[in-house]
């Protein structure tokens, strides 16, 4: 892999050579042609599936925009999701309409990508440029995408590109502060029946971003050693290096006659360094940790298309191996020791079938069925005194689950449309109750496509295997999490305005939601010294949603879009107290947001494309007293600046782009998570290289 990097290094220089002559103003081989046509207006049904739905769909390009980004990133962008991120390089999960991170399930083409061990997903291990296809459903539409999804749920897929003729290459290199390095290569093949797409991607950092260390003082003192003053220290990060590498294959098969037969393999090897908490006084040369995963995920699958019918069936298979190594100073001159060796090794089985049916244009009927076979083997190994006593405990554990759904949409008048799905599952031994979805919209104005969407649906989700069995600590009594959610809202949508000989065109949605959770599962100290989880909450979670698109035709090659939304999240906590002094009730859950926005702005003119981000979180509380007297019982609200410039050049024989882009511009100093530090201004840059073979 080294000699590899190394390779990828050599053509990094040439290609940037070349970049460089260009930008200089050597001729290209060909030039941009632009051809201006009458505008056209379209009018399109609105699906049938998407009935009533609360969705968010996030085009290729936004996936695409920056090599460097993970899913998180974008997801923070360009959704309501808050993203906890536990610094660069490291956890990332997400918080949809204020619930817990297993309460968003995610799938990739079909399969949920979930841990059955702990309910989550780390977002910053899945890098954006992987991902061809994405969309968030919100609260009761993710019903029709998997059960269990309280807050909603996250849908990915990748694909070869469609009906591609030849070879096609893309190629990106990426330099970035902190030494950090990222490698993108794409490769896709096609003819009439197969379609074949390969992609690797490889970074890695020594992530030692300098920090100024607000959570540490160093005072300052006079000859008679009084204390005078104080300086916060500056610090770097420590421990905190990574590399990543994700091989993805997808593979396609078009008989020609309806069938289409397919296969996706997605790998990923990580080793990252679990970075030191900034209130660390140790070294990093006395103390790391590390955490290691490689993960391989297949899904195969067959469609057969027919004009009124479409029947999918998938099966797939996820194998993971996770290692979690710490090594700690055994006092005197003695080397490091491993103290603590976590493994988990999980096998999960799965097999779906889809069926809809589309009964004219008026009627919408599917069924969908869905079946996971996990094993998980767990195990840890503490050293327990420093004579090198060790204890060893874990758990060995298989659990079935199926899920099956069937659905209905209706459409009776071209203004109103209905759908109901019903949902079933069955875990272990244990079935949930039936969980309903309905759904309702009602287009109430065609000047300005006034769309009115509602929707309700009760749902549960049942414990994960930590929950249930891990050692110390599980509670195999734990009930199943269940959830009433509502929302409605308007979408209205201003298409082909034309202001001064510009053309414009916009597109609003806000949302009122409303979500009570029962028998929230949650991990509280027990009096034998460790954590256990209990059912202890009952969580109103209510807010509003709101997001805005606008793209203007500005004249002489000027395009700009603007991208937006803004979230207020109240997650109130009104279970009942755990003793005298809980004082959580009636309090905003831990490190959510009140208010959130995020505004993404691109001006474009002949290849030259500026791109501007800008983000606000407001204060997140670090205890569930939402103490605010203590400087570590809030975090500060922080806006974030992100800025990138960007030249693409078409030759003859490829297309060639040039990107610099500038992170938190304005050098704010912040924390997501509580003393988990965060960078500061860093920069990068990246060259892009796609051969134009045969055109």
């Amino acid at each position: 892999m080294k000699h590899a990097v190394h390779t990828l290094r050599h053509v990094w220089s040439a290609l940037l050579l070349i970049g460089v002559l260009s930008f200089l103003g050597l001729p290209t081989a060909a030039q941009e042609r632009t051809l201006r046509t009458d505008a056209v207006t379209v009018r399109a049904q609105r699906a049938l599936r998407d009935i009533g739905a609360q969705k968010t769909p996030l085009d290729t390009s936004i996936l695409h925009e920056n090599i460097t980004h993970s899913l998180a990133d974008i997801l923070s962008q360009n959704s309501s999701i808050f993203i906890k991120s536990y610094g660069r390089g490291t956890l990332a999960t997400a918080s949809l309409r204020g619930t817990a991170p297993s309460h968003t399930q995610v799938t990739w083409n079909g399969m949920k990508l979930n841990s059955p061990m702990l309910g989550m997903v780390d977002f910053s291990l899945i890098p954006s440029y992987l991902i061809d296809e994405a969309a968030v459903y919100h609260g009761a539409s993710s019903v029709e995408v998997t059960g269990g999804g309280l807050g909603g749920a996250v849908a990915l897929g990748t694909r070869p590109a469609r009906k591609q003729e030849g070879w096609d290459l893309r190629f990106v290199q990426g330099i970035s502060s902190f030494n950090t390095y990222d490698e993108f290569l794409r490769v896709g093949w096609g003819n009439h029946h197969w379609q074949s797409s390969t992609r690797v991607y490889y970074v890695t950092s020594k992530n030692d971003f300098p920090y100024t260390n607000y959570r540490k003082k160093e005072y300052e003192t006079n000859a008679a050693g009084e204390i005078v003053g104080f300086r916060y220290p500056e610090e770097r990060n420590r421990n905190g290096e990574y590399q990543d590498f994700h091989v993805v294959q997808d593979l396609t098969y078009d008989t020609g006659n309806g069938n289409r037969w397919g296969l996706s393999a997605w790998y990923l090897s990580s080793r990252r360094g679990v970075p030191m908490l900034n209130v660390d006084y140790k070294t990093d040369s006395r103390s790391t940790n590390r955490q290691d995963e490689n993960t391989l995920r297949l899904v195969a699958g067959w469609e057969r298309l027919r004009s009124q019918l479409k029947l999918a069936a998938r099966a797939g298979y996820t194998y993971t191996d996770l290692g979690y190594h710490y090594w700690g100073d055994p006092g005197g001159d003695e080397p490091l020791v491993e103290m603590i060796r976590s493994r988990s090794f999980l096998n999960t089985v799965y097999g779906a079938f889809d069926a809809d049916y589309y009964l004219g244009q008026k009627w919408l009927f599917t069924a969908r069925l869905t079946a996971n076979q996990h094993f998980v083997r767990s195990s840890d190994r503490t050293v327990t005194s420093s004579s090198g006593g060790t204890a060893n405990v874990g758990y060995d554990e298989a659990r079935f689950e199926l899920s099956g759904l069937l659905g209905v949409k209706y459409r009776p008048t071209e203004r109103v449309g209905v759908g109901l799905d019903l949902r079933e599952e069955l875990w272990g031994r244990n079935v949930t109750p039936l969980i309903p979805a309905l759904f309702v919209d009602v287009l109430l104005s065609r000047r300005g496509n006034l769309l009115l969407k509602a929707s309700a649906a009760r749902n549960y989700r049942y414990p994960t295997l930590n929950d249930l069995y891990f050692q110390p600590g599980g509670n195999d009594s734990l009930r199943t999490e269940r959830g009433w959610t509502y929302d409605a809202g308007l979408e209205f949508t201003l298409g082909d305005l034309r202001l001064e000989q510009h053309r414009v065109g916009f597109r609003a949605e806000v949302t009122a939601y409303n979500s009570w959770i029962d028998d929230w599962i949650a991990w509280l100290p027990t009096f034998k010294g460790f954590w256990s989880p209990v059912n202890v909450r009952k969580v109103h979670s209510y807010g509003l949603e709101t997001k805005a698109r606008l793209a203007a035709d500005l004249g002489r090659g000027w395009r700009l879009g603007l991208d937006g939304n803004f979230a207020i999240t109240h997650s109130i906590n009104h279970g009942d107290p755990q003793s005298w002094a809980d004082e959580s009730i009636g309090k905003q859950l831990v490190y959510i947001p009140v208010y959130s926005a995020a505004v993404t702005g691109r001006l474009a003119w002949r290849g030259w494309t500026l791109l501007y981000q800008w983000s606000y979180y407001s204060e997140r509380y670090t205890t569930s007293s939402n103490e605010t007297t203590s400087q570590l019982g809030v975090l500060s609200p922080y806006f974030m600046n992100d800025l990138s410039l960007e030249k693409a050049f078409r030759f003859r024989w490829a297309d060639l782009s040039l990107k610099a882009s500038v992170n938190n511009l304005f050098n704010e100093a912040y924390e997501s998570v509580l003393s988990r530090p965060m960078p500061g201004r860093n920069y990068g840059l990246f060259i892009s290289l796609a051969p134009r073979w045969g055109q």
